[in-house]
């Protein structure tokens, strides 16, 4: 049976609330934490040592910000509602430490939201000389932040507010802004200016806090963007022994396997090995297989469409694809437009198999233009998949009450129109769609086929119980929190009848120990390089003096205290709805049981204390 990266069960009252104080180093800024309030226009930096000696940073610190900041029972869409950003002490220092956590009440979910974005985010957050930014209140127009080296700028963003595509915000931004090449530009669409309550924030262009809304928060607020960058200089504890474990991890890095695979060919490269184990969610999980699955394939479009790889900041796998996509203009022959489209496994999943698209450019197009509006593609796809089940079963009409244009699977054209619609809101059923899949088959029906675990649209793994466990219990609702679709895979692997008892112990032992990854904080693709000895000596190098045991028990924390939020925020064990079609569609192991899964998640939420 394949465990986390620990195993460690100590009796609840020994280990909650007995985390080790640590000793940063002396001047080092990542105990820095910028507050910025958007109502009043003013700035301050408070010195809060006190957080990141006990939680290291990242997801850590900003879970003890967010219960802070967010009053019980705020409106997510409220100027009460905060934005917390935070960084860790391995960002700027190890390579793949590039990532920013970012925490917020969800308004798709009415509880915890959190979201990661690499791109250049962590790297600048942590060289302008904070371990964490605090944003409160909302503006009464609409602006931008520009934060250089400790000094914040309200800047007037009237002409961005309403532009149809985010591409065009972050060139005008980036024409305006200085320190190209140090910078991160965080920006919203159309979706997050619309409170579409799935509005993805995007950074550098190809990377997103995608999840569960910030969009949306950043749009109540009137803040369509920010800017951060700084040229501080970070500390190590012992600069000979950081050279040492910095080629050592580098070395490791850019000789896996594993990474030159996401560098090869990326994400993406999940389609067909997902597709033959029939585990590929298809026609909203009608089916668990996609013919011609090849066509949308990771490397059917590395082959054919792959025009560029672009890496996030001190990252040497560079796992972000970009396809070139032609069209041709229609009077102008020979003349086409070229458009740069990432795509991942992600969206291949929400806007290709999910609705039948097997069309590689149609693909492209409708991740464009999800792009283009600044939507979440997992959350997008997921609710479009459903409207589309939603027609054929008569629950919604195609009419000028229901989806305005008929929607059918592999019509990519009429998903584009869709989008467009979902952020335009042009009658009740797109008002309705742009809150949720979960709040709109409520509203109209078709619950059993409403793929949603705890509010947050289902991710693109149909692998077996543990996958859907985990998405069930998992503090983000994410197949990120705890990996369950790996865990999937070893089980088949080793041919183990899994129990509901291991399965839950196995995903929470999972999910506590990427706790520590989130606060450093490393992107999860170098999980199997950062094992918990090497994130050890990494911690030691840099002025964290803590013993695998301690790092545990500040697993162990951090996991309890986004519970603690969840459950002060009206989250109920017993209310999670299993969505019926789950169950129908059979996975490698064959047809789930409900009962198996209910004990799981049981099991897994006695983990947790009272």
């Amino acid at each position: 049976m394949y465990t986390a990266g620990f195993v460690f069960k100590p009796a609840l009252t020994e280990c909650w609330h007995s985390i080790k104080v640590v000793e940063l180093i002396e001047g080092d800024p990542i105990r820095n934490v910028l507050y910025v309030d958007l109502t009043r226009r003013r700035y301050w930096v408070e010195e809060r040592a006190d957080l990141f000696q006990k939680y290291i940073g990242g997801a850590g610190v900003a879970i003890k910000l967010l219960l802070e900041e967010c009053k019980q029972g705020v409106d997510p869409l409220s100027p009460e509602n905060p934005i917390i950003f935070a960084v860790g002490p391995l960002n700027c220092v190890f390579p793949m430490a590039s990532k920013t956590v970012a925490m917020f009440k969800s308004p798709l979910t009415g509880n915890l939201g959190e979201s990661h974005a690499g791109g250049r985010s962590g790297i600048a957050l942590r060289s302008a000389g904070f371990g964490a930014l605090v944003i409160r209140g909302a503006s009464d127009t609409p602006i931008y932040l520009s934060i250089y080296n400790g000094k914040v700028s309200f800047r007037d963003a009237r002409v961005l507010w309403g532009m149809r595509s985010s591409y065009t915000v972050g060139r005008v931004i980036r024409e305006r802004e200085p320190m190209a090449g140090l910078r991160t530009i965080m920006r919203i669409g159309r979706a997050g200016e619309k409170l579409v309550r799935y509005a993805c924030v995007i950074t550098e262009t190809y990377r997103h806090f995608g999840r569960l809304g910030l969009g949306a928060v950043f749009g109540s607020k009137k803040l369509k963007a920010l800017t951060i960058a700084g040229t501080n200089n970070i500390k190590v504890r012992d600069i000979k022994a950081y050279k040492e474990l910095y080629q050592e991890i580098f070395k490791a890095e850019t000789t896996a396997p594993a990474l030159k695979k996401y560098h090869d060919i990326g994400t993406p490269m999940n389609v067909m090995p997902l597709n033959k184990l029939q585990a590929l969610p298809a026609y909203n999980l009608k089916s668990a297989t996609l013919e011609d699955a090849e066509r949308i394939s990771g490397e059917n479009l590395a082959e054919n469409y792959l025009g560029r790889r672009v890496s996030c900041g001190h990252c040497p796998v560079s796992c972000i694809h970009l396809a070139a996509l032609r069209e041709p203009y229609e009077k102008e022959p020979y003349f086409y437009k070229t458009t740069m489209v990432s795509y991942d496994y992600e969206p291949i999943y929400a806007l290709g198999s999910m609705l039948g698209i097997t069309s590689p450019e149609g693909l492209l197009k409708l991740i464009d233009e999800v792009e283009v509006a600044g939507l979440d593609a997992m959350s997008c796809g997921v609710a479009l998949a459903w409207a589309t089940e939603a027609v054929e079963k008569g629950v919604v009409s195609s009419g000028s009450e229901g989806t305005i244009i008929e929607l059918k699977w592999g019509e990519y054209n009429a998903y584009i129109k869709a989008v467009q619609y979902i952020v335009e809101q042009p009658n009740e059923f797109y008002k309705a769609l742009a809150q949720g899949v979960e709040y709109a088959a409520t509203k109209y029906g078709g619950l059993d086929y409403a793929l949603a675990f705890g509010g947050n649209e289902m991710p693109g793994y149909h692998t077996g119980p543990a996958a859907h466990i985990g998405y069930l219990t998992g503090a983000r609702h994410s197949h990120l929190d705890s990996a369950g679709y790996s865990l999937d895979q070893k089980i088949l692997a080793s041919k183990d009848a899994p129990t509901p008892s291991s399965v839950a112990n196995t995903l929470f032992e999972e999910e506590a120990w990427r706790q520590i990854l989130s606060s450093l904080v490393i992107c999860f693709f170098s999980r199997e390089i950062y094992k918990p000895e090497t994130v050890q000596k990494a911690l030691k190098v840099v002025g964290w003096d803590l013993s695998l045991e301690d790092m545990k028990k500040v697993g162990y924390e951090i996991l309890a205290l986004k519970h603690e939020f969840k459950r002060r925020e009206g989250f109920k064990v017993d209310a999670l709805r299993i969505p019926k079609r789950i169950l129908e569609t059979p996975t490698p192991f064959g047809k789930l049981d409900e009962a198996f899964i209910r004990e799981a998640v049981k099991e897994y939420f006695a983990r947790l204390p009272r």
